[in-house]
């Protein structure tokens, strides 16, 4: 065996030569050098005029350190502020007033079995996670010895960035996305308010399903802050020293459309796979980074989290792979009868059991460290007490199991050739719920579910309402992954998600009974069979479709009325001859979306419910309008014995209010209107400069193109920032767009450079091979070795 390693560690330096030369006849652009301590062999990183980089290392541990060694270079802040956020340390750097904050992260970190959490990930998971740690520190170490290179944020803010241990990659959870807490709360009140038919009024469930009061609760013992804490866990940072960041809307509008279309349905004979995750859009940078990967035996390229190793959406050199929100019911709120004379206790079964607490101390800048005790039942973390009336409020979510690191679990598929492998790399998958699509370089597509599905025990428990927390209602561990409904090459052809209710009729796992709404799906449907021969091109125009089907079917109803008030009478010419496509320069789209998100679900409300309970209903987030169009199309069932005349009634008293609203910001004139002179996008840096927008967009919560928009300021809070379109096997022939830049720093040319193109429904070629990387080149970045 002696005798043969020279010649190996010939070949291995053969290979590195390979990797590193340049392809002959490009000219290479001049970039830095750095020497790297902690790497083992020289790492080529090639930026192309995109923004993109293509790492390509002499061994995976060596390519994980450069992935965190360059998205340090390029989002340091954002990735230091995710991990002091995540960890609770941001009193540490910030003052006082975000010791609140830095309680309730870390009321939510990952406290269990470490050797169960890295087994989770697969056999690289702990490599790959402390070598991308590793790969961060060297960047920070490097700036002590460069602090002009620093990113302004942390002169401005007067710190500087932290160091990472390899167990902040996993531990922090809170970044993940958590489906149905705040719709419980939302239930519990509507049922206290007016009964427990109120809740039919919330969201439409499916499979079928009426939400039972569990036995024990008394849904009006919910207080309205209840989630105070968890709100405060989940938040973003708010640098205005407010310490205090309103919770977004990410859990109750998330989404994203995902499609896999088979070689007998495309121009070229080779599946498509595209993809556009839809989170929030207004930070600067997006929540995703594009990149590639490469090393002998591994080659990656597509998108992932920034503080994450690894690419979770994108593909490999044989399977593409994309995903979707599976709104699987991964929390539930539980409530306690504590003991009068110990508040430390609570009821479970016949007696009482004991909160564990801990004690930490939390560092605090220009102060001293205070302390905070963290109370815990054995369902999780105590968020609020009610001390007069003895009780206390718990958060049970999957985030205490191994493996619930959110997106880390691509670890487990990136390597994976074919169905089989990818769908045995998806058995570990925890959080989020996640529908997987697929396609590979031999023409076949699927779909994998998969997510940590709680088997929930006692009568009534179906996680749609608080329960009480004394043994009656708990979790039985949880369905194994390859319980989930998948799909192989199904007859159609193709496989689409869109969030929506995918489980097959009488199917025994129903992992949620709250979903998103079906246009986007049926909308994805509808193109992708009514055009064969698809293309990549075709994905990306599809993934641009702005035609909402909410608005097709409720203009059923509007086409009929007339009117002798004037602007009623214009309101109703304005919607009559409209397709129902809410491109940003649509006069009809000002109007409509104004009058559904302002005046019609606020008068339907008030029309279905008692006052308090529709007041209550109208401040939920994302109202159900497949609810208002079968109370139009059925309105003696759902309005009353007259329920024609009250549905006519609610259009023709709120269209006349929404027409003189959009008058009054647009002009009295309505041919002058635009969507998109009243809906933006604006990308906005976290200390407010530089933010890169406002831009005119189109689309609405219901469109393949999604724009989740603050319904009183218009600006859009979630949307696809990162879409792809894959050419299967003709990799070079994919496309993507991240917007509005892949730099987080502002002194970086691809901080905002892709904003034009993305707001344009654009993209760019999401570049495979080396000689395409080098004939795109914009920097060529060498790492070697120090020493």
């Amino acid at each position: 065996m002696a005798t043969r390693r020279p010649v190996i560690r010939g070949l291995i330096l053969a290979l590195v030569v390979l990797l590193l030369a340049p392809v002959p006849g490009v000219e290479a652009a001049a970039g830095p050098r750095y020497a790297v301590a902690g790497l083992h062999r020289p790492v080529e990183l090639l930026v192309d005029k995109w923004g993109v980089p293509h790492i390509y290392a002499a061994d995976t541990s060596d390519l994980f350190f450069a992935q965190g060694f360059n998205i340090a270079r390029d989002r340091l802040f954002q990735i230091d502020t995710w991990r002091r956020r995540g960890l609770g340390t941001l009193s540490d750097v910030l003052g006082p007033s975000y010791v609140e904050q830095d309680r309730a992260a870390r009321l939510f970190l990952y406290r269990g079995d470490m050797d169960a959490e890295w087994a989770s990930y697969g056999p690289e998971g702990r490599l790959a996670a402390t070598r991308f740690a590793e790969g961060i520190n060297s960047y920070v170490d490097w700036l002590g010895r460069n602090p002009a290179a620093l990113p302004p944020e942390f002169a401005k803010l007067g710190y500087q960035p932290a160091r990472w241990r390899p167990q902040d990659v996993v531990r922090i959870r809170t970044h993940a996305i958590g489906e149905n807490l705040m719709w419980e709360v939302a239930r519990a009140k509507l049922v206290c308010l007016a009964g427990p038919g109120a809740s039919r009024y919330l969201r439409s469930l499916h499979p079928d399903h009426e939400a039972a009061v569990p036995e024990g609760l008394d849904p009006c013992s919910v207080p309205d802050d209840v989630l105070k804490v968890y709100d405060l866990a989940t938040a973003s940072v708010n640098f205005t020293g407010a310490g205090l960041q309103t919770k977004d809307i990410a859990d109750a509008t998330s989404g994203s459309n995902a499609w896999a279309i088979g070689p007998g349905r495309t121009a070229s004979g080779r599946p498509i796979l595209a993809n556009d995750p839809h989170r929030g859009a207004d930070a600067l940078p997006s929540g995703r980074y594009v990149a590639q990967l490469s090393a002998p035996g591994l080659n990656l390229a597509g998108a992932g989290e920034p503080w994450n190793p690894g690419i979770a959406i994108g593909h490999n050199e044989n399977i593409a792979f994309g995903l979707t929100n599976l709104p699987i019911d991964q929390t539930d709120l539980y409530i306690y009868e504590l003991d009068p004379n110990d508040h430390t206790r609570y009821r479970y079964g016949t007696g009482w059991e004991r909160m564990t607490t801990l004690t930490e101390s939390i560092p605090v800048r220009g102060g001293t460290s205070v302390t905070r005790e963290l109370s815990f039942t054995r369902h999780g973390p105590v968020v609020k007490v009610d001390e007069a009336a003895h009780r206390a409020f718990a958060v049970r979510t999957a985030w205490t199991q191994p493996g619930s690191a959110a997106y880390l679990g691509s670890l487990n598929y990136q390597r994976a050739t074919n169905f089989d492998e990818f769908t045995a790399g998806m058995r570990k998958w925890g959080t989020p719920g996640s529908n997987l699509v697929y396609a590979d370089v031999r023409g076949n597509i699927g779909y994998v579910p998969a997510g940590l599905t709680p088997r929930r025990t006692g009568a009534g428990y179906d996680g749609l309402l608080p329960v009480p927390g004394d043994g009656r209602y708990d979790w039985n561990g949880f369905y194994a992954n390859r319980e989930l409904p998948g799909q192989y090459n199904p007859p159609s052809g193709y496989f689409a998600s869109a969030n929506d209710f995918n489980i097959p009729p009488g199917h025994p796992v129903v992992s949620n009974y709250e979903w998103q709404l079906p246009y986007r799906k049926q909308r994805i449907d509808e193109l992708i069979e009514s055009h064969p021969g698809a293309t990549v091109a075709g994905s990306l125009a599809l993934q641009k479709d702005e035609k909402s089907l909410v608005a097709t079917q409720l203009l059923e109803f509007v086409r009929g009325l007339s009117s002798s008030d004037p602007d009623t009478a214009k309101a109703l010419e304005l919607l009559r001859g409209w397709d129902g496509v809410a491109s940003a320069g649509s006069p009809a789209a000002a109007l409509y979306e104004t009058w559904i998100m302002k005046y019609l679900h606020y008068v339907w409300a008030h029309a279905v419910l008692p006052q308090a309970a529709a007041d209550a209903l109208v401040r939920t987030i994302n109202p159900d309008f497949s609810l208002i169009i079968a109370s139009f199309r059925d309105p003696a069932g759902w309005l009353g014995p007259d329920g024609a005349a009250v549905r006519d009634q609610l259009i023709l008293s709120s269209l006349p209010v929404a027409f003189r609203d959009v008058a009054s910001q647009l002009g009295p004139d309505p041919s002058t209107w635009h969507w998109g002179t009243l809906h933006h996008n604006e990308f906005k840096h976290p200390l407010g400069t530089p933010n890169v927008g406002p831009t005119p967009i189109g689309g609405d919560y219901h469109t393949i193109h999604p724009s989740f928009f603050h319904p009183l300021t218009y600006a859009q809070i979630i949307g696809a920032t990162f879409k792809m379109a894959l050419d299967v096997g003709n990799w070079n022939g994919s496309a993507a767009i991240n917007a509005p830049g892949q730099s987080g720093d502002p002194r970086s040319p691809h901080y905002s450079d892709l904003n034009g193109l993305w707001a344009s429904g654009g993209s760019f070629p999401l570049l495979y091979s080396r000689g395409e990387v080098e004939r795109n080149l914009d920097v060529r970045i060498r790492l070697e070795p120090a020493g």
